[in-house]
């Protein structure tokens, strides 16, 4: 890479005065540049950063950078976050490529038999530092130039750290998961509304991913409670009545399982085969309902317990 092609300009801030305090952060969360900033040229296409270019907050020059380079065909990370000694408030940050560096390799990784990871950072120097200057903030250094093939605007878009669901998209979403909408259809109608899959931003994983954290914590939230209340009261009025809840480490409610008196007496008796039906699945937690069943020697259908399940893996029904 040219020398011409990296400018640092450190005389804005004092350098001695900020300490490094951050590493390898994923930039994830910005602002749409076109809510914060104009970066767009009719003639000349998205606006090319340069040194001691100026920007009222950080907000904005992240989400300046963003739609650049979502534009150019890359993705980046926050690398470095600087904050001053005497108050300790944000000095300085450091945007770089996704693949800048290299990856850091384990013993553990070393010793492994299975394939390894495709290698994502190739040590990619592209980067654009931005500094406080009083109250506003200046791009200080700036490096221009890849390692490795850009993708096109269409391609960056579905990046990780380039996908992201709006406020607008997860208004729509929770109104057809609430009608029982199923996530593939979900996308269908998010792409029509977007003008094709290219302008969602965002993947069916992201729409499953949003869903799932919408499930609420079990002592926080109404009807996790309410159904924790509910086993609570049933056991206390029969002592033969079970259940089992799974709490996350986020404090959520994950599987649970229940069986009253009767239902442990029946499978006592004619527990030798049992069948279960997981093909019901509730609106709003996308947890399936599980029914466990057999047949008693009247060949009628009992019951012999019910089960909620965040997913079907084999995990879940052990």
């Amino acid at each position: 890479m040219n020398v011409e092609d990296y400018v640092n300009v450190e005389n804005y801030v004092n350098v001695e005065d900020c300490v490094n305090v951050e590493d390898g952060v994923n930039v994830e969360d910005g602002v749409n540049v076109e809510e914060r900033v104009n970066v767009e040229d009719s003639s000349s296409g998205p606006l090319e950063p340069f040194i001691a270019m100026i920007f009222d907050d950080v907000e904005d020059a992240q989400s300046f950078y963003k739609a650049y380079v979502r534009h150019k065909g890359f993705a980046i990370r926050t690398n470095h976050t600087r904050l001053l000694k005497d108050d300790k408030k944000l000095c300085a940050i450091d945007y770089v490529c996704t693949r800048e560096g290299f990856r850091r390799v384990t013993q553990k990784e070393k010793e492994r038999k299975v394939p390894e990871l495709a290698e994502t950072r190739i040590g990619c120097k592209t980067i654009m530092g931005i500094k406080k200057d009083g109250e506003k903030w200046i791009v200080n250094k700036l490096v221009i130039g890849h390692n490795h093939i850009l993708l096109t605007p269409r391609s960056t878009s579905l990046l990780r750290r380039n996908r992201k669901v709006t406020k607008v998209q997860k208004k729509l979403i929770m109104t057809l998961n609430d009608s029982g909408v199923p996530t593939r259809k979900i996308m269908s109608m998010l792409s029509k509304e977007s003008g094709g899959n290219f302008n969602v931003s965002s993947i069916g994983k992201d729409v499953e991913n949003y869903l799932g954290n919408k499930r609420r914590k079990v002592f926080e939230e109404r009807d996790a409670q309410m159904l924790y209340s509910y086993f609570l009261e049933r056991q206390l009025t029969e002592p033969e009545f079970v259940y089992f809840m799974q709490i996350d480490k986020d404090g959520c409610i994950g599987s649970c399982f229940w069986a009253d008196a009767r239902s442990r007496t029946a499978y006592q008796y004619f527990g030798d085969v049992v069948t279960f039906d997981a093909t019901y699945l509730t609106n709003i937690y996308k947890m399936s309902f599980v029914p466990f069943f057999g047949v008693n020697h009247h060949h009628h259908t009992i019951m012999f317990g019910c089960a909620l399940l965040v997913n079907e893996t084999a995990e879940s029904y052990t």
